[in-house]
């Protein structure tokens, strides 16, 4: 399965977050596809999207969530220093 996350260039984001969000993103779904080699690469791009390809209708639903519980929870994973 891979995974590919595209994040809007307008978004402001500090340095290292697109690799940090990469790596969270990667462990959260291998927690919960441990079957799966999950592919997962986060980029900038003209607007926000997710894709996921080799994975069934209901997993991309389940990545999307495990996307979104990433996202709201960076305050506990990203540390900037």
């Amino acid at each position: 399965m891979r995974i590919e996350v595209t994040i809007a260039k307008t978004t402001a984001l500090p340095a290292g977050a697109l690799d940090a969000l990469a790596g969270e993103l990667s462990r959260r779904i291998n927690e919960s596809f441990p079957d799966q080699n999950g592919n997962v690469t986060v980029r900038y791009a003209t607007a926000n999207n997710l894709s996921v390809l080799g994975g069934a209708k209901d997993d991309k639903d389940r990545i999307s969530e495990i996307l979104q519980e990433t996202w709201e929870s960076a305050d506990d994973w990203f540390i900037t220093e």
